[in-house]
């Protein structure tokens, strides 16, 4: 199986939408993904990217990490069925209760009032295909968890999954991740 990037922004839309709140702390912030997959072919796609990055040439696989750590993501790191990535949001992104855009394609999401320190959302993306909806728990300025039901195509197929994310603001400095626009 050849590295599937669409695959890939799917899961990266999924914990982005999970970084934007009224009351967030500008910066840096860790964003881990858990992925409770319906069928097993979500699983199985992120083992064959896990064995398909295991098995290239040591300098090929660096390169390929470079490139995700400087988009702030890393696979493999959240545990088994996760990721971990970086996102820095702006002051300006923090006020338009705006997402960082790590996806591709054309995506819309659409957010509930807040109510005290949830928030709701729901999103669309026609490509990659894909859909959701949630709710995050605003824990303080500096921390979040969301629960999210989505359903995206995997390998042809519609796959049904459930994510659990949480958040945590690292620093006021972004270092080199930049935010996305």
């Amino acid at each position: 199986m050849k590295f599937n990037p669409t695959f890939l922004a799917t899961i990266t839309l999924a914990m982005a939408t999970s970084a934007a709140a009224q009351t967030m702390k500008p910066g840096l912030w860790e964003i881990t993904n858990k992925m409770q997959p319906g069928s097993g072919e979500m699983e199985k796609a992120m083992a064959d990217m896990d064995k398909q990055m295991a098995g290239m040439p040591t300098e090929q696989r660096k390169q390929m990490q470079d490139m995700m750590a400087k988009q702030g993501m890393g696979m493999g790191q959240g545990g088994a069925g996760g990721m971990r990535m970086k996102v820095c949001m702006t002051r300006e992104m923090v006020e338009r209760n705006e997402m960082p855009s790590q996806q591709q394609g054309d995506c819309k999401t659409t957010h509930s009032p807040r109510s005290g320190n949830t928030m709701k959302f729901s999103y669309t993306c026609a490509q990659p295909p894909s859909s959701g909806e949630g709710q995050i728990t605003y824990v303080s300025d500096t921390a979040y968890t969301m629960k999210m039901a989505t359903t995206a195509t995997v390998r042809g197929r519609a796959e049904k999954m459930n994510m659990d994310t949480s958040g945590k603001w690292l620093s006021a400095d972004c270092g080199n991740i930049k935010p996305k626009k």
